[in-house]
């Protein structure tokens, strides 16, 4: 066997492409290898995403039922504000107001018939 020629084995292993296209199959082999890294993490990022959704959703009746008691105490506290008398519950002034309201009324009728 000669030196100065390599063997027919040794010619199988060697391929017949150029630096080029070595770099470019390393490369595409590479960026094929990132995009399957990258479809891995997108579908981990949307299966924690549906669990998000699910949570949420599992907080909509209990949202809704804070929602229709909220709605209850504002109208309970509107009707209140628009039923209460004059004054402040207890002291008596509402009672007191009416009848000072009622005196003036009293008194400016006489006023005014004489």
């Amino acid at each position: 066997m000669s030196l100065s020629r390599p063997s027919n084995a040794f010619d199988a292993l060697v391929p017949n492409e150029s630096f080029f296209d070595r770099e470019k199959e390393r490369l595409v082999e590479e960026i094929s290898a990132s995009f399957e890294e990258l479809m891995g993490h997108t579908n981990v990022l949307n299966r924690k995403l549906e669990e998000v959704f699910g949570v949420g959703k599992e907080f909509t009746t209990v949202a809704s039922l804070w929602g229709k008691f909220n709605d209850l105490i504002r109208e309970q506290q509107t009707e209140l504000a628009q039923s209460a008398d004059i004054g402040v519950p207890g002291t008596g002034s509402s009672q007191f107001t009416a009848s000072v309201v009622k005196n003036n009324q009293a008194t400016s009728g006489n006023i005014a018939g004489k």
